[in-house]
């Protein structure tokens, strides 16, 4: 029933109780976050089960994991959790290392007065300042070099120099502001560098500390209770219901997952938990709100047939991710004069199906003012929530003003002639607010569902702990209140590295 690490003597029940399997800590979730906060706790000398939902494929030399999950060229799209709402699917990775097993690899770390924005104490900029170095040294990070820019891509760096852009490779820079460069990446060779090779990886092969460790692979998480002596995990794998128990338990389920696991548990709005029948131990009416991502739109051209024949040479002769540049911009909505777009072109050679014959500019506004929900349906933890992002809802229209600007960038780079001269036309019309609103989309960054803050109402203390319960912390973007100007994989790896620091103390 489980992924063993090391020999640990823990076992499941089926009998509503845990066998001999005490721990002094679950983690529920092997994401991004998950596997941090869960290496963290195991190399302080605790014992550990960590569930994920799932499967597990074991260590990087394993020989055992699915291709498209270490490819780094593109985007992975097995493993997902099938979440939807409207025309979108909003891809969670359903696999250890979460969802660093299936993104783009764009290491970012957002700008320092993000974090100070947050307003807590020990998340300022200075407080999560040195867990990043720590974090992009154990993710592998590294910035593309000139040589390795692609044909498309090493024509986007010429045509942002041409129209006027400062360049620079920055991402890891919580000081840098708008500029225009090759991306920071978490790839090793052509290997997506996920958070399960990063942090269980060394786990595994230490003896000691792989002792401590246990991990329940494909195991879905139905609900939990807090008691006297611990906090009790109930279970389903393999269509049977188990228990686990410990005495504190960690919930690192991601921003959809873990609002889904405290509202299954009774810690919603209470109207909400009392419509499906399910009791409430705290009322929390903040649990599954603050829902929000990065709104994304896109500029888009075809593929001219001597770009095409270029990229194709290049895929044939080495490695050719479609994602390689990135630009950080300020438009007039920015308050701070501080970047509040990424435009990053995307672009594929014929041997991938996505964005076949065109290429895309990427344009996401990156301090959103729209908010939305997530309300569990079920008591089921199979049946998948009611999602709803609210994007470009914002009543004084903020987000839609950023990405309007941001894609009158994108063409104007597309304009230039180190790329207008190898392009064709474009096939969407996103010039317009019609056109924007139309083909929205999101930029692969949900946060904020349980966010941590100093009111008494606020899903969660600054230490990640549940409000209304003395056992149980969060430990993911769930806890984020403000996204940062950044992509959120290195944003909650950090917050897994920095939860373990404050439960170890």
């Amino acid at each position: 029933m489980s992924s063993t690490v090391g020999s640990p003597n823990s076992k499941l029940s089926n009998s509503g109780h845990s066998n001999s399997g005490h721990f002094d800590f679950i983690v529920a979730g092997g994401g991004s976050a998950g596997c941090a906060v869960a290496a963290g706790l195991v190399k302080a000398g605790y014992k550990v089960a960590l569930v994920e939902a799932g499967p597990d494929y074991g260590a990087f030399d394993s020989g055992q994991w699915p291709s498209d999950l270490v490819d780094a060229r593109g985007l992975a799209d097995s493993h997902d959790w099938n979440y939807k709402a409207r025309q979108w699917v909003f891809q969670r990775a359903r696999v250890m290392g979460g969802c660093s097993s299936h993104n783009g690899c764009i290491a970012a770390v957002g700008h320092r007065q993000d974090y100070d924005d947050w307003s807590l104490p020990g998340w300022t900029g200075n407080d999560v300042d040195p867990i990043f170095k720590r974090v992009t040294q154990t993710m592998r990070v590294r910035t593309y070099q000139s040589h390795e820019a692609g044909p498309f891509h090493a024509r986007c760096l010429e045509a942002a120099e041409s129209a006027g852009w400062r360049m620079a490779s920055d991402l890891c820079d919580l000081d840098a502001n708008d500029g225009f460069g090759l991306e920071a990446v978490n790839i090793v060779g052509t290997t997506r560098w996920n958070s399960a090779f990063a942090y269980i990886d060394p786990v595994r092969q230490s003896p000691e500390l792989a002792s401590r460790l246990t991990i329940f692979d494909r195991a879905l998480i139905e609900k939990f209770e807090e008691h006297s002596e611990g906090v009790t995990l109930s279970m389903v794998r393999d269509d049977q219901t188990c228990t686990l128990t410990a005495d504190q338990l960690v919930l690192s389920a991601g921003v959809y997952g873990t609002a889904e696991i405290l509202q299954r548990s009774g810690i919603g709005d209470p109207e909400l938990l009392q419509q499906l029948g399910i009791p409430v131990q705290v009322a929390s009416v903040k649990t599954g709100m603050n829902l929000h991502d990065h709104p994304m739109v896109h500029a888009d051209r075809r593929v001219g047939p001597q770009l095409q024949r270029w990229l194709d040479e290049a895929a044939n002769s080495g490695f050719l991710p479609e994602e390689q540049t990135l630009g950080k911009a300020v438009s007039t909505q920015s308050d701070n004069g501080l970047f509040d777009l990424h435009l990053f072109p995307v672009c594929a050679s014929t041997q991938t199906s996505r964005l076949h014959g065109q290429v895309n500019i990427e344009v996401a506004c990156m301090t959103p003012k729209s908010r939305g929900s997530l309300k569990i349906t079920s008591k089921d933890p199979r049946v998948l929530s009611a999602i709803d992002h609210n994007y470009l809802g914002d009543e004084n229209g903020h987000d839609l003003a950023v990405l309007r600007e941001g894609v009158a960038l994108a063409n104007e780079l597309f304009n230039q002639t180190a790329l207008g001269s190898l392009l064709g036309e474009s096939l969407s019309d996103t010039s317009t607010d019609a056109g924007i609103r139309q083909y929205v989309e999101h930029y692969y960054h949900p946060v904020g569902t349980c966010a941590m803050g100093l009111k008494e109402d606020d899903v969660c203390t600054p230490a990640g702990r549940v409000r209304g319960l003395q056992r149980v912390t969060v430990a993911d973007a769930s806890l984020i209140p403000q996204v940062p100007r950044a992509n959120t994989n290195l944003p909650s790896v950090m917050i897994g590295e920095r939860i373990a620091e404050l439960l170890v103390g």
